[in-house]
């Protein structure tokens, strides 16, 4: 299924004659839920398509994917870790909402001083940011796309 899925995104993708495109991405869902797959595997077409992502957007459950504390059976893919290299490798703008990432204990160094944690968990590439960032997204993009969520 999953490579059909990526077939679709890179079928469905306009042809380079046609002026690119520039997407938002907005991960609701944490690592392990299906639709992180399919957001991964949608940001990797829309590259592929030769579009742009202007900035990877994770809220809600989908802070979980920029956690150092995450880890994945060894039966199952580790997302986290494939959205890291991947915004690693396109050098993408990935941020992670500070209001969702403070509830769900996803600190860096800064927010884990401020609010006197033992330690901070946020990995790089990610940044918190506020919603902000996603407004901001949205206006510089033409689409903005989606996954997971309630």
């Amino acid at each position: 299924m999953l490579s059909s899925l990526r077939e679709f995104f890179i079928i469905a993708h306009v042809p380079p004659t046609e002026p690119t495109m520039k997407f938002a991405i907005s991960l609701f869902s944490a690592a392990h839920a299906p639709s992180s797959r399919r957001a991964l595997l949608f940001a990797e077409a829309v590259l592929a398509g030769g579009h742009e992502i202007v900035r990877l957007f994770f809220y809600q459950d989908g802070v979980h994917s920029a956690s150092a504390n995450v880890v994945s059976p060894q039966d199952e893919q580790d997302l986290s870790q494939q959205w890291r290299d991947f915004i690693v490798k396109h050098q993408l703008d990935g941020v992670v909402c500070i209001a969702a990432a403070l509830r769900r204990g996803v600190l860096n160094a800064e927010e884990a001083e401020r609010y006197q944690r033992p330690s901070a968990n946020l990995l790089e590439p990610w940044e918190l940011s506020g919603l902000g960032q996603l407004h901001d997204a949205v206006q510089s993009a033409d689409r903005l796309i989606c996954f997971g969520g309630p």
